[in-house]
């Protein structure tokens, strides 16, 4: 898996609409091209960087070009998201109890310092 191919397929409407309906079963690229108000070819575009990214696979039968998903990468990127997730929250819930605790010392420092009396002019 290519994580960049994967998430430059998913950055586009177009191509997540794509994804979408496929999800619901194969589909033949004209089919698909049919509700989108572009060329037969820029949908084609879009299909060849969905295929690039290994979530569209194609079978030709005659004329016809079938399009199925293939969820691998999908699964894939979310694990990505998931780990990375799971390494900045354990992070940041360090640095959390970092700044509390210096916070708490900040505090009892101040709450434990006398007011100097005031001179009188």
């Amino acid at each position: 898996m290519d994580l960049d191919d994967t998430l430059v397929a998913l950055a586009d409407e177009t191509r997540r609409d794509i994804l979408q309906r496929l999800s619901a079963g194969d589909a033949r690229v004209t089919e698909l091209a049919a509700p989108y108000d572009i060329s037969l070819n820029s949908v084609s575009k879009h299909i060849r960087i969905l295929e690039r990214a290994g979530l569209v696979r194609r079978r030709i039968a005659g004329r016809d070009h079938f399009l199925s998903l293939d969820p691998k990468p999908l699964d894939e990127a979310a694990a990505w998201m998931a780990k990375t997730r799971a390494f900045w929250t354990t992070r940041l819930d360090r640095l959390e109890a970092m700044l509390r605790a210096e916070d708490a010392i900040e505090a009892a420092k101040n709450s434990s310092r006398k007011p100097k009396p005031r001179r009188k002019p």
